[in-house]
């Protein structure tokens, strides 16, 4: 009796454990299947290791991007909109892995759960998706940057919609180059600098500082500072580039004085600052449809006064991702509701079924009041810095704020970061010119001919 009640024993262990198998199997197919079934090595997608058979690639007006003729892929429109596009679009071997050829190849093929590619099997092409990109923005924005490395995003923060996505170096991936791995002019050139890029986000941290002391640092408004052209820290100096002698809280920003941000770093403190910067999204981790973006860094301390106050105006280890900063200047512009940006308006099967991407989700809060605040002097960076004539914003309304951000060795990175408040262009935008020199004198031109052609 006793035998045949260990082997009952021994029947149901192996039977848990067949179905604790077929359970992970499962679970492993739902997670895994899309990728297992486009994987390189299916016949019915792949030619060569590049892709071949797939739905198409639209812009948001419906421009093509990428479709397949005669059993190729083609991308139309020509070489300048192709590398303007290239790391939305992404290149038909999947080097680029933030393209839509890599990250959205299940809906491309039209995979399905239960399926599997029966539809490209069937029909002879994949899912139609439309990208939230405007690819006339994109070249725009390319052409903008002129040859130089970094990236420009624009997104409107009502929707989350990314508009403009360009990331360079570039290459057109219908005639790729031959030296592309060894040429220095092609570094990094898989990498999304939009999404996936960090970079010494300079003067641009002053906005942090700055909503830092609003919250902890009551009639911040109203109070005097004096710029000799350095500021003291006691263990060293952290230097200005101008003397800017006295002035005010909205004032330090507009010239951007880093004697008084360097000083309120220091009064504020580390744990104060670093519970700001984490709130506006640096140490989170954030995704952009199904891509991750590059955590924005606000390393652990302790530091040192000298290094707190070169914290504070955007130096030291800090580092920051240009679509985080994207989603911070949405979060400022929407009264507090920072919405994620998303890359994708709908997929349409083969069978002519469209089905929408999902709504717009909030990944970011912060306080309206420090939000309204910071609009206000966002806005008079322009009105009194950047453009006093307004002859290069116009009617946008544009806010923002530039960055010269110091690189050891090299040319300083150019930041801009901005939003547009009239309604009739909610828009956000970032640029980064890499090694690229002045803020304002580089990357604010930069984004107020892209903001121009978003009009």
């Amino acid at each position: 009796m006793r035998r045949i009640t260990n082997r009952a024993f021994a029947l149901l262990a192996v039977l848990f454990g067949f179905l604790a198998g077929l359970g992970i199997l499962a679970g492993s197919f739902a997670v895994n299947g899309a990728q297992w079934a486009t994987n390189r090595a299916n016949g019915h997608i792949y030619t060569g290791g590049a892709i071949a058979r797939a739905g198409s690639v639209l812009d948001r007006n419906g421009v093509t991007l990428a479709q397949t003729k005669n059993g190729k892929r083609d991308m139309p429109g020509g070489a300048t909109l192709r590398k303007a596009t290239l790391h939305a679009v992404g290149d038909p071997q999947g080097f680029v892995s933030t393209g839509a050829h890599a990250a959205f190849r299940g809906d491309l093929t039209g995979y399905s759960r239960i399926s599997g590619i029966y539809g490209l099997v069937r029909y002879g092409r994949g899912s139609d998706v439309k990208l939230t990109i405007d690819s006339r923005l994109c070249r725009a924005a390319w052409q903008a940057l002129d040859g130089r490395k970094g990236t420009v995003g624009v997104y409107n923060y009502t929707t989350g919609e990314v508009l403009c996505m360009v990331s360079s170096p570039s290459y057109d991936p219908l005639y790729k180059p031959k030296n592309i791995d060894a040429n220095p002019a092609y570094e990094a050139v898989y990498l999304n600098r939009f999404l996936h890029g960090l970079f010494t986000p300079g003067s641009t941290f002053k906005i942090i500082t700055a909503a830092c002391a609003m919250e902890n640092m009551p009639g911040i408004d109203t109070r005097s500072f004096t710029c000799t052209g350095r500021y003291a820290t006691g263990e060293g100096y952290v230097t200005c580039r101008e003397k800017h002698g006295t002035l005010g809280f909205e004032k330090a920003l507009n010239v951007s004085c880093n004697s008084v941000f360097s000083q309120l770093a220091v009064e504020l403190g580390e744990a104060a600052l670093r519970k700001t910067a984490e709130a506006m999204g640096f140490n989170q981790t954030y995704y952009s449809d199904k891509l991750p973006l590059a955590i924005s860094q606000f390393p652990a301390g302790p530091r040192n006064s000298l290094e707190l106050g070169w914290t504070g105006v955007g130096q030291h280890t800090t580092l920051a991702n240009p679509c985080q900063m994207l989603l911070l200047m949405g979060a400022i512009a929407n009264g507090g509701q920072g919405v994620m940006p998303r890359l994708v308006i709908s997929t349409t099967t083969p069978g002519g079924a469209t089905l929408p991407a999902g709504r717009a989700k909030t990944a970011l809060r912060i306080d309206e009041t420090i939000a309204a605040r910071l609009r206000t002097m966002l806005r008079s960076d322009v009105t009194v810095t950047y453009d006093p004539s307004g002859n290069k914003t116009g009617s946008m309304q544009l806010c923002g704020k530039t960055g010269t951000a110091e690189v050891d060795g090299k040319q300083p990175h150019a930041w801009f970061v901005g939003f547009s408040l009239n309604p009739a262009t909610p828009y956000a935008i970032v640029v980064v010119g890499e090694n690229a020199g002045s803020g304002q004198g580089v990357a604010f031109e930069i984004a107020a001919t892209v903001m121009r052609a978003a009009k």
